[in-house]
């Protein structure tokens, strides 16, 4: 199979397996709105589940998975299955020992951290100490999503995708009956959340054990911490820390500026951040993860020709899906939102509330897909200072636009300046690419981003018009608002695969071509 189809059918695994995860993802969120609201419990939840998850995104599936996957590439391709068995237990003996330690002094400095991240839950009495209890709680979670986040670096690397990207349903299980079943033991009932993160950090661990058996590289004790490869790893970690988990960062400060507006303002930002994720989780990070392994053995084998084509196309795919999803958030913002979340604690006024959060994430969905996918391109490549520049750069322009904005828009401002940041960031990640590696299909990206565009303006007058058939303020008739709202994005799906087509979208031509193709398989 060609490196194209390769990278292809990875994300179709992990588009697919994240599809469930997500929709998961949405029914425990609709849970907690509806018995929690969005209120001073939600804040301090989302607040103190934030800086363990903060951690989550940097060290674990940002800068460790960037670091690692390369490593673990070349010493495959070098050295066989033993010396990377060797690399991958040691990996796995380091982090145990450093992760236990950071989980623990977070647990003991999580008063200090709360002060220092969320200033203005001071001011609300009560408000503080919840969330130091519920940070308590839930960090040892960093040291369970750490190992996973090894786990499927192995995994991706070994071309098995599914398990990894599966096992985020068994956290959103958990947390779903934790907070059904549970909450009435505690004298805080969102306490039963905290419970259901650490339980389904756990269970997501156990999951990948028996794939790594299969394969053989069940992780085993080893305490070659001076092998140069490790070395290598911890180095690279460094600058990736900060380089890929800028965006995320800059999420950090939303939340901390957040806690500084009206109660209920980081509740709003995590309803919208949830369904901002959501087309990144199925697709975006799909696309990224498949074209790591790839670009990173292309560029220990020297094809730097070969590993700027597998960006390239994945480049191209990721507009092809991010640009109507996009719009399509933009179009939908408030009726989505009404129809998840509207019910029990959870009204309109809030609904409106977190639809300002979304509509301006939305405006950046691409911009964050596009970094996501060309910065382990530098990675791939041993260039840990080009990506810490730009995150630097991205991070510095995030502040002082939330800074100018929250006043005036509140916590929409908060999220259009994480939008500005995004564009900054691909922008500059994307110029220095090319003139590090040459020309990597700049004209074909852009002329895929117009073709998207175009497709997508009918697609949207088409959702558009389809939400209006019934009033997204009014409570209950959840059916038909799900009929409606299903109808009207699946007639805009099919508006914009027709254009694209019409309009001679290679990408559309190559998502149809594998469909086909998988259809005849079947048959």
């Amino acid at each position: 199979m060609s490196e194209k189809g390769n990278i292809a059918r990875a994300a179709g695994i992990l588009g697919s397996a994240t599809v469930l995860s997500r929709i998961m993802g949405m029914v425990r969120d609709m849970v907690v709105s509806r018995l929690f609201g969005a209120g001073l419990a939600t804040d301090a939840f989302f607040a103190a589940f934030q800086i363990p998850n903060m951690l989550r995104r940097f060290f674990a599936e940002g800068a460790l998975t960037s670091a690692f996957v390369p490593t673990f590439s070349s010493v495959l391709t070098q050295r066989g299955e033993r010396g990377a068995r060797e690399l991958s237990d040691t990996c796995f003996t380091l982090l145990t020992i450093v992760m236990s330690a950071v989980a623990l002094a977070g647990i003991i400095c999580s008063p200090w951290i709360v002060a220092l991240m969320f200033p203005g839950f001071r001011d609300v009495p009560g408000k503080f100490e919840l969330t130091v209890l519920l940070n308590r709680l839930m960090f040892p979670y960093i040291f369970f999503i750490s190992l996973v986040a090894l786990c499927m670096g192995i995994l991706n690397t070994l071309r098995h995708f599914f398990t990894p990207a599966i096992s985020t349903v068994f956290l959103n299980i958990s947390m779903i009956v934790s907070a059904l079943f549970l909450r009435g033991f505690f004298d805080a009932p969102v306490t039963a959340l905290a419970a259901g993160v650490l339980i389904g950090g756990c269970l997501q661990l156990v999951l990948q054990l028996p794939v790594l058996w299969q394969k053989g590289f069940l992780p085993r004790p080893c305490f070659a911490f001076s092998d140069p490869e490790v070395r290598k790893i911890a180095l690279l970690m460094l600058p990736a820390t900060f380089g890929v988990g800028v965006y995320y960062l800059n999420i950090a400060v939303s939340a901390v500026l957040a806690s500084l507006l009206p109660q209920g303002s980081v509740s709003y930002l995590y309803y919208a951040q949830r369904l901002f994720e959501f087309p990144q989780g199925i697709f975006t990070v799909s696309v990224a993860q498949a074209v790591l392994p790839s670009m990173s053995r292309q560029a220990a084998e020297g094809d730097v020709s070969g590993m700027k084509e597998s960006l390239s196309f994945g480049l191209r795919l990721t507009v092809f899906v991010t640009v109507p999803a996009m719009v399509g958030l933009m179009v939908c913002s408030t009726p989505v939102i009404s129809l998840i979340f509207m019910g029990g604690q959870f009204d309109f006024h809030q609904v409106l509330g977190a639809s300002r959060a979304l509509f301006a994430y939305s405006l950046g969905l691409t911009f964050v897909a596009l970094t996501r996918v060309i910065a382990p391109a530098f990675y791939a490549l041993n260039d840990t200072k080009t990506p810490v520049l730009t995150a630097f750069i991205a991070f510095l322009i995030n502040v002082c636009c939330s800074l100018v904005l929250m006043k005036p828009l509140l916590h929409g401002g908060l999220a259009l300046a994480t939008t500005i940041s995004a564009c900054a960031n691909m922008v500059l990640l994307f110029w220095l690419l090319r003139r590090k590696a040459g020309p990597i299909g700049g004209r074909a990206l852009a002329r895929s981003a117009l073709v998207s565009l175009a497709a997508s303006a009918p697609m949207a007058m088409v959702v558009y018009q389809g939400c209006l058939l019934v009033d997204w303020a009014l409570p209950g008739e959840k059916l038909i608002k799900s009929l409606v709202l299903g109808t009207s994005i699946a007639a805009g799906v099919a508006v914009y695969g027709y254009c694209s087509r019409l309009l001679g979208s290679a990408e559309c031509g190559e998502v149809f071509g594998m469909i086909r193709a998988r259809l005849q398989r079947r048959t």
